[in-house]
Parts: C-alpha cells; sequence; structure tokens
C-alpha cells in the first residue's frame, strides 16, 4: 500500500498541503502549563502546536507515506505504527520527535518502543511530564523515567496515575518516597489496584506483617507490589515455614529484609540450603542462620562456602565441621574479606596465643573477625595488666572481645573489685544490667548460668546483623533463640 502511494504521490495525484495554523508555544512547568517562558531555560519544551485542517481521506493516506519517509530518514522504523492515528502533518512528527530528543530519548529508545510516537505532546506527554515532576520526580530525571517505561506516557493522570498514587499514600508510602518508588520500579503506575498489589498486601498481612510496616516495606523493595502471591510470594514463604521459622519471626524478616521476596525459590532459595546442609550445618539450627543473615538465601553461596572453608581450614586448621559450627554462630562469616578476618587473626598471634587457640576461640566466637583491631588491643590490655587475667581465659571466653571496654568492661570491674568479687570473665559480662546488679546483691554468688550458644557483647558493624536485646527473661520456646541472636 505504501508502495502505491509513494508512486502516486510522485506521478499521479496532485498534492496541496493544507496550510497550518500559527503556532503556539508552551512550556512545561514543575506544577502546571504557563504560556510564559520560565526564567531559566528548561532542559526541554513544548514544541508549537501545528494543526492541520481537515482532512480527506487521500491527503491523510499521503500525509501518512510522508511521514513515514521522514521518520525512515531519521533511523526509526515505523511498522509498528501503521494501525495507529498519526499527525495530520509531518511538521507535528518533527516537532513531536524533536520534544522527545529534547526529553533524552535516543532513535535507538524511540526504536525499542515507537508506539510512544503516537503520543500528542499536547494531549499525553505534557500532562504526564508535570504530573511526574509535580510529585517530585526531577526535570532531569524525566528523560530516564520515560526509557524504563514509556508506557507512561499513554496514562491518564486523573484516571490512571492518580489513583496508584493515591493506594501507595494509603499503604503509608512517606510523599517524599514516592519518586524513590516511583523511579525504582515504574511499572506500578501500569497495575490496577485490585489486582496484585492488594492481594500482595493482604496475603502479607494475613501472615504477621504490620500494616503499618507495608510502607516502608514499599519504599524497601517495591517489586513485591507486582509478584502474584500464587506464584511467587506463597511458596517461598511457605518453604522458608517449612524450614522450621515460626511465622511470626519470619513476618519480622520481611518486614525488615523485603528484598527476599525477590530470591527465586527453585533456582537460588533451595540450592542455597542445601549447601549449607552439605557443609554441615545442622536442620535445626538453619532457622537462625536465615533468622540472622537472610541474604544468604541470594548469595551465590556454594562457592562462597568453599572459599571460606579453605581460608579457615588454611589459616587456622579449623576442619570442616568447626567450620559448620562457627557458620552457625555467625553466617556472615561468608561474605567477609579473608583480608579483613586476617587482621584480629594476626593480632592474636602476635599476643602469643597459639594457632590451635586462635582456632578454638574463631569457632567458639566467629563475630572475631568483624572487631576492630584496636579496640581488641585495648581490651586485651586492660585484661592483661589491670584485671589481671591469665591468656586461657580469653581463649575460654573469646566473646570478651565483642564487649564494650568503655560501658560495660570497665564500669563492671570496678563493682566487682570494690566487692572483692572474684568470678570468670563470662559470669559478669555475659548478662543484662538488671541481672548484673541482682548478682551484686546477692548474698552468694551463682554459677554460670547456661545459655545460648553464644552471646555476643557488643555491637558489630555486620550486614544484615544487629545485637539482641539482653533481657534473659524467660520467653517462649518458639522465639528464645531467636530474640538471643537477632534484633529484628
Amino acid at each position: 500500500m505504501l508502495h502505491l502511494l509513494r508512486r502516486n504521490l510522485r506521478f499521479r495525484i496532485p498534492i496541496r498541503i493544507s496550510q497550518t495554523l500559527t503556532p503556539i508555544p508552551f512550556h512545561l512547568n514543575a506544577s502546571r502549563f504557563s504560556s510564559k517562558s520560565p526564567a531559566k531555560p528548561p532542559e526541554y519544551e513544548m514544541p508549537s502546536v501545528t494543526w492541520g485542517v481537515i482532512q480527506g481521506r487521500k491527503e491523510r493516506l499521503v500525509s501518512r507515506v510522508i511521514i513515514s519517509d521522514y521518520l525512515k530518514s531519521i533511523g526509526i522504523v515505523p511498522d509498528e505504527l501503521e494501525p495507529l492515528e498519526l499527525p495530520s502533518t509531518v511538521d507535528v512528527m518533527r516537532e513531536r520527535v524533536e520534544f522527545l530528543h529534547r526529553l533524552g530519548l535516543t532513535v535507538d529508545d524511540l526504536n525499542a518502543y515507537p508506539l510512544v510516537l503516537a503520543c500528542s505532546v499536547r494531549k499525553n506527554i505534557i500532562p504526564v511530564l508535570g504530573y511526574l515532576e509535580k510529585l517530585g520526580i526531577p526535570r532531569s530525571k524525566l528523560g530516564e523515567f520515560v526509557r524504563n517505561y514509556p508506557q507512561v506516557l499513554h496514562s491518564s493522570v486523573v484516571v490512571e496515575l492518580v489513583p496508584v498514587v493515591k493506594f501507595l499514600r494509603g499503604l503509608d508510602v512517606e510523599r517524599h518516597d514516592i519518586p524513590y518508588v516511583l523511579q525504582k520500579y515504574p511499572e506500578l503506575l501500569g497495575f490496577k489496584l485490585e489486582g496484585t498489589m492488594s492481594t500482595s498486601v493482604a496475603y502479607l498481612v494475613s501472615i504477621g506483617v504490620s500494616p503499618r510496616d507495608i510502607g516502608p516495606m514499599v519504599t524497601q523493595f517495591p517489586y513485591f507490589l507486582g509478584m502474584r502471591v500464587g506464584t511467587k510470594i506463597k511458596p517461598l514463604v511457605d518453604f522458608l515455614l517449612s524450614l522450621g521459622i515460626p511465622k511470626k519471626i519470619l513476618a519480622k524478616v520481611l518486614e525488615k529484609r523485603t528484598y527476599i521476596l525477590g530470591y527465586d525459590l527453585q533456582e537460588t532459595v533451595k540450592p542455597n540450603v542445601e549447601a549449607l546442609l552439605s557443609f554441615g550445618v545442622r536442620s535445626e539450627r538453619l532457622p537462625s542462620v536465615i533468622v540472622q543473615y537472610p541474604q544468604i538465601l541470594g548469595l551465590p553461596l556454594k562457592a562462597k562456602l568453599s572459599s571460606q572453608q579453605y581460608f579457615f581450614n588454611l589459616k587456622l586448621r579449623i576442619d570442616p565441621d568447626g567450620f559448620a559450627r562457627a557458620l552457625e554462630r555467625m553466617p556472615q562469616i561468608v561474605s567477609l574479606n579473608q583480608s579483613i578476618i586476617m587482621k584480629p587473626i594476626e593480632f592474636l598471634w602476635a599476643r602469643g596465643f597459639s594457632t590451635e587457640d586462635v582456632a578454638k576461640m574463631f569457632v567458639k566466637c566467629p563475630q572475631l573477625a568483624a572487631v576492630r583491631v584496636e579496640l581488641m588491643k585495648n581490651s586485651f590490655y586492660f585484661c592483661k595488666s589491670e584485671m589481671k587475667r591469665p591468656m586461657e581465659e580469653l581463649v575460654e571466653f573469646p566473646e570478651y572481645f565483642t564487649y564494650s571496654l568503655e560501658s560495660r568492661i570497665k564500669p563492671r570491674y570496678r563493682v566487682l573489685a570494690s566487692k572483692g568479687i572474684k568470678c570468670s570473665l563470662g559470669w559478669f559480662l555475659n548478662c543484662s544490667d538488671q541481672r548484673f546488679e541482682e548478682r551484686m546483691k546477692a548474698e552468694y554468688i551463682d554459677a554460670d548460668t547456661p545459655g545460648p550458644s553464644f552471646a555476643m557483647g557488643g555491637k558489630l558493624e555486620m550486614p544484615g546483623n544487629e545485637l539482641v536485646s539482653e533481657d534473659e527473661d524467660e520467653d517462649s520456646d518458639g522465639e528464645v533463640l531467636y530474640r538471643r541472636t537477632v534484633s529484628l
């Protein structure tokens, strides 16, 4: 058809292009449209609106041929535009293309989604861009936004965009976070409110996620709003629950580490759980490992485990079973840089600890790998010179290095010294302030009470792990382990 039209255009049909009206200049403003030019030239301006008079059928066909030739001349393939309504003149299309270029879209971008050329600048593009800018998306970022989600230019501001933004606000997404959420996941603007988004939120609330935390979860990882519950979210949740993680604890994990919903169950999560088991982690300890370090479900884990196991065996002669026990106590060791781990190891060697002793200390307290050497040095000399403790006590209670020297060790030692009490390091350090005060008021010294397999003292800066509350009151069997190992 186009071929015949071109022949008609060249040889048979006398053409008279309709006269255009006087162009009317428009400029894009952050919140409204004004006929006045802004004081500072914007990154792009609305082109003049050129309207053709009503054309007959033949004139429209001829205009399409001319527009098609123009698009091809600048490297754009117009095939997908065949069934769509196009401008009446090539001048309007040229201004449309130039506007999109000023916005930041290249010819490659237009070829990737040529349907954007069917959007009227005045009726579609300007209102959408104006609304996005009003929401807080910087004008300099609008081109990138459209490049990532060009379908937004087809949207109605009132009918489609505004309701989505109101929905996000209804989920307690902060107003100033809306631009961040939309730039991170612009496809949200194309979702139906009564569809996937509402279903995802309802399901998470049903398993114990607090409605008040949905907003922060959306800001952290908005992609879960586009995930289907039946095929994506629920299978992952069911699998994690089957490992022994209580539903209440899992809900807390999802509130703080929402991104784990994006991990592929079959390709990543299940193979990583199998890798942990194959490296000696006991199945009953899997819940603790995952809760302490949820990111472990999404790592290239097998390679990391192999590397770290070899490293600890090479440097400290820690066997695979010892490595597994250390991994259970601090799963973050799979991600720690080996040069960082060597610093506390070398410090202990330099202070006279044997390789065997250091290995024992690291298996019992792998958090040593993340303690700053400067802090270890101060704590070591205080233990040796002030408290006159033998090095063997540090081998037995390496957790000593994880407690704050100024806020815990010194104050409590002074109280012990004033009362003439002699006790182990663990007895006066591995307890809450309340329990310590009770012990100081007691008429006799009680024995060291068995605690969890490891009770870390200070808050170490490690990815995905914070220290638990030190409250030692009895709690339900399902939560005591998690409360003592990780703070959610």
